[in-house]
């Protein structure tokens, strides 16, 4: 079964975490990052998509349309990063906006698929899906179906665990038509919703267990959604002071992201968003 195999391309002080770095001041790491996964996804011969921010976009565009040039897909990650409700409802359509003109201008063509920062779409900011249905998207993969109290920042934890149409009215409920929802990967493990889409979880579980469960969620009909942040593969990123929670979500099991990458490559199948439904 095919599975979608994502990333979100974006500055590695992009965090909840890291409010108090300041941009300006800092090496960015965007193509030391971006290098490693472009070329194990070329070893295997696979495609992907890369959610990429607007502001990454705007500096690195030659690395984008090399992006393209390889046969992923290019989607848009908003333009600066913030949270949708901190942005508000204006505030997010100009930032989501700014990132298409900018996306546009490097491929050619309209992105079919948007990600929040953060995961920060949910039932209260659910009237972003108007303005991204408004301004063309035909898929979003920002809800992640988990307990916010779980997880931290974002979770739904009632959003249906496969692909589907949400409501406007009320995201947790499929509707008939509308634009398609790419929730992140969960498992329903003892009546409780347990991420495994990537990311922190990536690192954080062995490979038996993201094995295990890849292959549960297949045995069920749906597909798989991970996600990985390339700075996340990449140890050398620099390290700020941090309390020790904050410091075990950012950096754990960084020196083994990309194998247990590769690892996953090899034993499933996988396919950037647009070739699930489209």
């Amino acid at each position: 079964m095919l599975n979608a195999l994502t990333f979100d391309l974006e500055f590695w002080w992009c965090s909840e975490f890291l409010k108090h770095v300041e941009p300006e001041k800092e090496k960015d790491y965007i193509e030391e990052t971006a290098r490693p996964i472009l070329e194990i996804l070329e070893k295997y011969g696979i495609e992907a998509t890369f959610f990429v921010l607007g502001k990454v976009a705007e500096r690195y565009p030659r690395l984008v349309k090399s992006i393209q040039e390889a046969g992923h897909e290019i989607a848009s990650h908003g333009y600066s990063h913030k949270l949708i409700w901190q942005l508000g409802r204006k505030g997010f359509e100009d930032d989501v906006k700014k990132s298409v003109d900018i996306l546009k201008s490097i491929t050619g063509k309209m992105p079919g698929g948007f990600r929040a920062s953060n995961f920060s779409l949910n039932r209260e900011t659910s009237w972003a899906l108007d303005i991204l249905e408004r301004l063309g998207f035909e898929y979003d993969s920002s809800i992640f179906p988990a307990n916010r109290k779980l997880i931290g920042l974002y979770g739904e934890p009632n959003a249906p665990l496969q692909p589907y149409r949400p409501s406007k009215s009320d995201i947790t409920k499929p509707a008939k038509d509308g634009i398609m929802e790419f929730p992140l990967t969960a498992c329903r493990i003892l009546g409780v919703n347990v991420p495994v889409a990537g990311g922190f979880y990536l690192r954080f579980w062995p490979l038996w267990f993201l094995k295990m469960a890849i292959r549960n969620v297949n045995k069920q009909g749906r597909p798989a959604i991970i996600y990985v942040h390339p700075w996340e593969a990449y140890p050398k990123i620099p390290r700020r002071e941090l309390s020790f929670s904050s410091r075990f979500k950012r950096r754990y099991g960084m020196s083994s992201a990309l194998g247990k990458l590769e690892y996953l490559l090899k034993k499933f199948d996988f396919c950037p968003i647009r070739d699930l439904y489209f």
